[in-house]
């Protein structure tokens, strides 16, 4: 008796790994240092110049309809400051950061770290179907054709999430930071799942944060290629508290307990640019 083998259907043997994401806002988070010791015995005169000339510019950047920056104070020992700046390009957010360079305030700032990343919305539910509509139609991966269909594809996705690619930064009182990996051990590797198994995963996530749509705003940005981690999450709300338990919980889902991995945690409270003067001299505007 013959044992007849019978191949994969070839739409899932021929659905690439990688998902498709599509991008808006270059990020550029700054977070940095005052050098008090050389601020405090400045004359007061010279401070208020000093804090003007920072505060117009900083303005300037809050209102900007092609991008815009944010100031916060820092809260414990990684830095005093953090900027958060929102650009249509990477080349718009090194004019951003020369910019600033040049205020006399930057005499007294010292940098501790930045990050670079690009906002990111992952498209896994729609390359699934993508490639799988694709591949039934006999077109191959990575062909002209194929190229074109994604693009297309890619394309109408960006218009539809142009909002969310392309935010205002979120006027609320707190802010949150920290960059994250996908776990790639020998045991553990995120980049070896299916596509599908990492898709059912990670609409599991999304569900835990669905939950609290009305108290947190989150932004994904994606820095392979950019940055020492893969992804930036920023979370702005109004009650740092919303912070932690969001946090926590999404921990207990797959996705996060098995793959996930953490950098440093970055809060800061908001800081407008015409409350800079005071934020120097000692006192959290209100």
């Amino acid at each position: 008796m013959t044992t007849r083998h019978h191949p994969r259907p070839q739409a899932a043997a021929e659905i690439p790994a990688v998902p498709l994401t599509t991008e808006g806002y270059s990020v550029l988070h700054q977070m940095m240092r005052m050098r008090w010791a050389a601020w405090r015995p400045l004359p007061q005169a010279e401070k208020s110049a000093i804090a003007s000339e920072a505060a117009a510019v900083l303005s300037a950047m809050e209102k900007s309809g092609a991008g815009q920056s944010a100031l916060y104070s820092l809260i414990g020992h990684k830095g005093d400051l953090m900027l958060i700046h929102f650009r249509e390009s990477f080349a718009d957010l090194n004019q951003a950061e020369l910019k600033l360079a040049g205020l006399r305030l930057s005499d007294y700032l010292e940098p501790t770290t930045s990050y670079l990343s690009i906002i990111e919305l992952g498209l896994y539910e729609s390359t699934v179907k993508a490639y799988k509509a694709l591949a039934e139609r006999g077109i191959e991966p990575h062909s002209e054709d194929w190229k074109r269909e994604i693009a297309e594809t890619l394309a109408r996705q960006k218009e539809a999430m142009r909002p969310r690619l392309y935010p205002e930064i979120p006027p609320n009182r707190y802010a949150c930071f920290y960059p994250m990996d996908r776990r790639r051990g020998e045991d553990k590797n995120w980049y070896t799942l299916p596509i599908e198994e990492r898709a059912r995963q990670m609409y599991e996530h999304g569900l835990v944060g669905r939950r609290y749509a009305g108290e947190v705003k989150q932004i994904i940005t994606g820095s392979i290629g950019f940055d020492d981690w893969e992804w930036g999450v920023d979370l702005f709300a109004d009650d740092p508290l919303v912070f932690k338990k969001l946090i926590y919980e999404m921990r207990f889902d797959e996705v996060s307990a098995v793959y996930a991995l953490f950098g440093q945690f970055y809060v800061g409270v908001r800081v407008p640019a015409a409350a800079l003067e005071k934020l120097l001299s000692g006192e959290l505007p209100k």
